[in-house]
């Protein structure tokens, strides 16, 4: 079994979805793994990481205005060292993921024909996030 492992720095958009598709196919194309396993995760904890539709843009919007309205800016938030975004992003984090795991097939990511996988920012403004690429396969 092979492994590969390699951090990449996304900048973000602020709030919302950005794709990293391309960024995680490279490293998958860079490990030589054929058939195995990628896992990719987010090393913050107020931003986290999706696989969704690619197709829509609409979709992303309703997922962002569906996250916004279940952690809002405008409850009384008792953490709010870094600003009233603080921790509606740390609560939005909390209910989606910090990793997602993609099988590799073929040297390729098996994503299904709709699907990409985005950094979701939870924060109001950019912020550069490090998601560490984990390949492991023959």
């Amino acid at each position: 079994m092979a492994l590969h492992q390699e951090t990449l720095e996304v900048r973000s958009r602020a709030p919302g979805l950005s794709d990293i598709t391309p960024q995680v196919r490279a490293a998958v194309a860079r490990s030589g793994i054929g058939t195995g396993l990628c896992t990719v995760f987010v090393q913050h904890t107020s931003a986290s990481l999706v696989i969704q539709e690619n197709a829509d843009p609409a979709v992303l919007r309703d997922l962002t205005q569906f996250m916004a309205e279940l952690a809002p800016e405008s409850r009384a938030w008792e953490h709010d060292d870094e600003g009233p975004d603080d921790m509606p992003a740390h609560a939005r984090s909390a209910l989606s993921k910090t990793s997602e795991a993609i099988p590799v097939s073929n040297g390729q990511l098996a994503l299904g024909t709709w699907q990409a996988l985005y950094l979701w920012e939870h924060r109001a403004r950019p912020h550069v996030r490090r998601l560490v690429v984990h390949i492991a396969g023959d």
